[in-house]
């Protein structure tokens, strides 16, 4: 059963939409920072759409999909689905329909994930400072911020995260993001990387979320490694776009938590705003996703400690079923004994009558004599 479940779930990946969608106005080229290693799709409208690519880091010509790019996919109408995307796959995508006109272009700036800065409002924890960029004209190295999410649970304490991405500013105010501005530049600074902010939020539930339940699966086949001591869950319909909080036992698994060093059980991705959670004990964990259950882990603790207790079982069990035996031989000994004694005190009885008569018969017997 839970094998064609995770048959039916990898299929359903893709149209579940485990990705961000990217769209553009017909016609207009549309500029966006985005982190990589995390899936986005590219919309464009068009039948017989085909897709061109200028990758600004090898400064190569144009490549026409699907040459040479391999996690790329076509999708639907036109659009491309980009998995785990490179941060030197940052340059120009361009949609064009059958006619050869262009009908979008999207300029993108995958940021390096792996430099991502993160920081807790309520640790006192601070993003980073802007900077000047050395380039001659005095360009200031800042961060862009995306709004922020919604919390990620609701009628109990949560939290909430909000995004960052580098951008630099002209000296006539233009901004563009960081590798958009660069080009091919050989150019490095430590202040060139994308941010993720999180503070603690409190909402009230809508009535709609009174459950709080989309689906669930269930996963009861897990087991920690036994080289690490520990397992990697995956929440399939997270996303660092989206909000998303894990429990372990029923208790909620925070960043405060994991930032400050209060709770070393289990680790938050960062690379994948917490989509993946590493856990080094055999607990339920549930995770959720736009305050909605998604997904329920049960793993199992390690195959040899499953045996021991199966063997501890074992015995309790034996052990119950020698004392009930005693207890029912016990119970036929005493019935037995009973069964004994009543049958003695019959015989007794009856002897007494045979050897003992009554008192009047001993007086006839005596006048007769005489």
């Amino acid at each position: 059963m839970m094998t064609t479940l995770w048959l039916l779930l990898s299929f359903a990946v893709p149209l579940l939409g485990f990705y961000v969608p990217i769209s553009c106005p017909h016609s207009k080229r549309c500029q966006r920072a985005l982190l990589s290693n995390n899936d986005v799709s590219l919309y464009c409208n068009a039948s017989d759409a085909q897709w061109y690519y200028y990758f600004l880091q090898d400064g190569t010509n144009w490549s026409i999909h699907p040459l040479g790019v391999s996690n790329i996919e076509a999708m639907s109408e036109g659009s491309i689905l980009i998995r785990s995307p490179l941060p030197s796959q940052t340059g120009l995508y361009s949609c064009r329909d059958k006619k050869d006109i262009q009908v979008v272009q999207y300029e993108i700036d995958f940021q390096d994930i792996s430099t991502l800065h993160i920081t807790h409002r309520d640790l006192g924890q601070k993003p980073l400072q802007n900077e000047t960029l050395s380039l001659g004209s005095k360009e200031i190295i800042f961060t862009h911020w995306e709004p922020w999410q919604d919390c990620n649970r609701c009628g109990e304490p949560g939290e909430r995260k909000r995004l960052g991405y580098c951008y630099i500013q002209e000296p006539l105010g233009n901004s563009v993001p960081c590798l958009l501005y660069l080009g091919n530049a050989r150019l490095w600074s430590s202040r060139m990387r994308p941010e993720m902010q999180i503070e603690a939020c409190h909402v009230q539930c809508e009535t709609s979320n009174t459950k709080n339940i989309a689906f669930e699966i269930a996963f009861d086949n897990f087991e920690l490694s036994e080289e690490s001591g520990s397992a990697w869950l995956t929440c399939f319909l997270g996303s660092i776009y989206r909000p998303i909080i894990w429990e372990a036992d029923s208790k909620s698994l925070t960043w405060q938590g994991q930032l400050s060093g209060q709770d070393l059980s289990t680790i938050l991705d960062p690379a994948t705003g917490g989509r993946r959670l590493q856990v080094f004990r055999p607990a339920i964990y549930k995770c959720f996703v736009h305050q909605k259950l998604v997904a329920r882990f049960n793993p199992r603790p390690h195959v040899g400690t499953m045996e021991v207790l199966q063997r501890e079982k074992a015995r309790q069990q034996r052990e119950a079923e020698e004392a009930w035996k005693g207890k029912a031989s016990n119970s036929r000994l005493k019935g037995l004994k009973l069964l004994l004694v009543g049958t003695m005190l019959s015989l007794l009885g009856m002897l007494l009558k045979l050897f003992c008569p009554s008192r009047s018969k001993r007086r006839k017997q005596v006048l007769l004599v005489k």
